[in-house]
């Protein structure tokens, strides 16, 4: 079976081996407590003797075994030294693209571009940061050849094809852009199988509400320390007519949850552009950017201290300002605006922008606490999402402006309206 699959080379092979649960075990065979309890003792001695194996004392391994397996890692050995002496021949008659594969497995990026004016620049108009994603990810193409991913059968509503990369496929190797279909837990997985094999920088993206049908692939892409691209876009109330079931609620709360996993919601084109560079320089975790579908202003304030995941947007006029708003994504919009109205009431308050509590955390205590300084008890946080995660910034004396029910179904101007995410709300609630 196993020669014959590797001498189909036009398609998938499937080998399906039929066994037994607890073969050999008197006591266990055929049955689930095989799975689920330890043999025991008794039933370990009369599985060895029912197998005629020769020894009874634990961890035995007869002379047979032990030779096998040295065999094994002599061949393994081989194969190694014959592999090296075939790569030395490739240097010596490729010497470019060796350079090049070096340069692709030693996870090396450009970071004259990341840190240049050419990446950090955009148009300043209101635009939806999956539209900036998909900007920031076709500049980056030009720049890292090995960038390879693509969406769940969403690409043109995701922003995450790269402009004249190709498609991948049996007909084209050299295809940068995946086409995987509506499969989006086997696409993550395939995005883990890619970094793990080395050379590739994985990215994969759907809506983000679809994020649950792949969360246990993402959940290991943390725990074995991956670093995936996760494009997560369509992230709030704001998706609009296609209600609660498009709408995430909970996801945010649940993928801050998960260890060494970042998330970044960023709130406009440079915050955006901050995510991807968080996310490529981020050698050992997984970086979700979760972004919008709806229109997001541009800020003049925004930049590179978005890379520190939390920040100072606005500050106040006085040393100590009399509250804080912190949020993360499309509300900053509100509390931007509403900084303005609650100072023109006499009210002084400092913005703070919020992509990525992940980031934020990581940061030296001194930072955060020049950023939410203690002695500031009045405090609101504002995220159309789950209020779980927030009261640890805002404490005992602050608020939330959050959702803790479903969506609904309507245009998403009146969703946000309807749901409290109103500049005149977030002024009544300071």
């Amino acid at each position: 079976a196993i020669e014959s699959a590797k001498a189909e080379t036009t398609k998938p092979s499937i080998i399906i081996v039929k066994t037994q649960i607890g073969y050999g075990c008197p006591g266990k065979q055929g049955k689930s407590s095989a799975h689920g309890e330890p043999l025991g003792e008794d039933n370990l001695k009369a599985t060895k003797e029912n197998l005629n194996w020769p020894g009874v004392e634990p961890f035995f391994v007869p002379d047979e075994v032990r030779t096998h397996m040295e065999e094994i890692v002599k061949k393994g050995q081989a194969y190694e030294e014959e592999w090296n002496a075939l790569y030395e021949d490739y240097k010596k008659t490729y010497p470019e693209l060796a350079k090049e594969w070096e340069a692709w497995n030693s996870k090396e990026l450009p970071m004259d571009f990341l840190n240049s004016e050419e990446f950090w620049t955009f148009e300043e108009k209101p635009v939806a940061t999956r539209i900036c994603s998909g900007e920031v990810l076709n500049r980056l193409a030009k720049v890292i050849p090995n960038l390879m991913g693509g969406s769940a059968d969403l690409a043109p509503s995701t922003k995450t094809l790269m402009n004249g990369k190709g498609d991948f496929g049996a007909e084209n190797y050299r295809g940068a852009n995946m086409h995987f279909g509506v499969r989006e837990h086997a696409m993550a997985a395939i995005g883990n199988g890619m970094a793990l094999h080395g050379g590739i920088i994985p990215y994969v993206s759907t809506f983000f509400v679809f994020s649950d049908y792949m969360k246990h692939s993402m959940r290991l892409s943390a725990l074995m320390g991956l670093p995936v691209i996760y494009v997560l876009t369509h992230d709030s109330i704001g998706v609009g007519e296609d209600g609660p079931t498009h709408e995430p609620i909970e996801h945010l709360a649940a993928l801050r949850s998960i260890p060494n996993f970042t998330v970044f919601r960023p709130a406009d084109a440079k915050e955006t552009a901050a995510g991807w560079y968080a996310a490529l320089t981020r050698k050992n975790s997984p970086t979700a950017l979760v972004l919008t579908r709806q229109n997001l202003p541009y800020y003049k304030e925004t930049g590179k201290d978005a890379l520190k995941g939390g920040y100072i947007l606005v500050d106040s006029e006085k040393e100590t300002p009399d509250a804080i708003l912190m949020a993360s994504g499309s509300e900053v919009e509100l509390i931007y605006e509403a900084s303005r109205k609650l100072k023109a009431e006499g009210i002084d308050v400092r913005v703070v922008s919020m992509p990525s509590t992940d980031i934020f955390e990581e940061q030296s205590e001194e930072y955060k606490a020049a950023v939410l300084p203690k002695e500031v008890r009045a405090r609101l946080a504002v995220e159309a999402a789950s209020s779980f995660g927030w009261h640890k910034y805002v404490g005992l004396d602050g608020d939330v402006l959050t959702i803790d029910t479903f969506g609904a179904s309507g245009p998403a101007s009146v969703l946000f309206e309807e749901f409290g995410f109103t500049v005149d709300n977030v002024v009544n609630k300071v």
